[in-house]
């Protein structure tokens, strides 16, 4: 019979978890590289790189005199391969821990440990459906929106878990969601406000590539000429759902910053928040004007992953705070 692992006690678990708290961290500092180095990827038009090929690169497991965009495609497959590895580390770590403490922090995270692992491979799953059905560089098919849509939405579901891992392993409160219906509504509509965002900006990315335009006029003329393909039509749905949904999210930040009146963390994420919408705003402006340079685009991909991030932490802060709502101002009435 196998022997149950002996508990280690608060200190040494503690101390683990510190550990394993740091390396998350740098786990979720990687997958932003990688996330990176996708976009680069398909701004640069290298997804066809190893052909309709996935594992092989065009059906060698080591291509020999690759063109520069093989050589692109190919690094980004390392790259992943390598993150595949470093979450498998971090889930095997978790359930050390979790078999040595057995409490409610580690149980945490183990479970979100587990999550991003789960997310990590359909990550690489969508990745390899995208090469072996031919949705990459300038082809363009019905179901390639999808795809990419797809891609967004699970890359930020994973970015959330690893992000919730390193949070709860550096010791914050576990989330507690018996909280009233209507903080968990505004929670989830800013979520569904900030994925539509990311969706019709993948959108924007991909219209952009397929259907280059030399000059702005020339950009703006094709968003509202009636012969112009849908994506070039729908391209204005990201500007126009951007900032509807920058004013909705602060707002909620706002709102909620003051239902836990007195909580340093919650307020102060709130802050980030607006702070990083209000640039982005900026900086979209910016890449729209310039006709979106790959480093423009990159940057822009980095502060909405920024964003993101920062979306979960102020939840996550939220509803693990104690904190009672700001008094009413209001006078009361005999």
């Amino acid at each position: 019979m196998t022997e149950r692992p002996k508990l280690e006690s608060d200190d040494q678990s503690k101390a683990k978890l510190t550990a394993f708290a740091k390396y998350a961290w740098c786990v979720l500092g990687y997958n932003l590289l990688v996330v990176l180095w996708g976009v680069f990827l398909r701004a640069s038009k290298s997804g066809d790189g190893c052909g309709m090929h996935w594992l092989t690169c065009h059906g060698e497991v080591l291509p020999t005199a690759p063109e520069f965009k093989t050589v692109i495609e190919f690094t980004h497959r390392l790259m992943s391969a390598f993150d595949g590895l470093l979450m498998l580390i971090l889930l095997g770590w978790a359930i050390v821990i979790w078999r040595r403490s057995r409490d409610q922090q580690a149980k945490s995270v183990l479970k979100t440990t587990a999550a991003s692992f789960f997310f990590v491979l359909t990550e690489g799953a969508i990745g390899a459906g995208l090469v072996l059905t031919g949705n990459t560089a300038e082809t363009l098919t019905a179901a390639r929106p999808f795809w990419m849509a797809a891609h967004l939405i699970n890359t930020f579901i994973l970015l959330a878990f690893l992000t919730l891992t390193a949070r709860r392993a550096s010791g914050s409160a576990g989330l507690k969601f018996r909280v009233a219906p209507k903080y968990i509504g505004a929670i989830a509509a800013a979520v569904v406000a900030i994925l539509v965002v990311g969706i019709t900006g993948s959108i924007a990315a991909l219209s952009n590539m397929v259907f280059p335009s030399g000059t702005l006029s020339e950009s703006v003329a094709k968003d509202f000429s009636e012969t112009s393909h849908i994506l070039l039509r729908l391209r204005l749905l990201h500007p126009t759902s951007a900032i509807l949904a920058s004013v909705f999210v602060i707002f909620v930040a706002g709102w909620l910053a003051k239902e836990r009146f007195g909580d340093k963390i919650v307020s102060r994420w709130s802050n980030v928040l607006a702070v990083l919408i209000l640039f982005q705003i900026a900086f979209g402006a910016a890449t729209l004007l310039m006709l979106g340079p790959i480093v423009m685009q990159l940057g822009h991909l980095i502060i909405a992953d920024a964003i993101w991030i920062s979306f979960v932490m102020f939840a996550a802060a939220f509803l693990s705070s104690d904190a009672e709502p700001m008094p009413s101002t209001e006078p009361k009435r005999l």
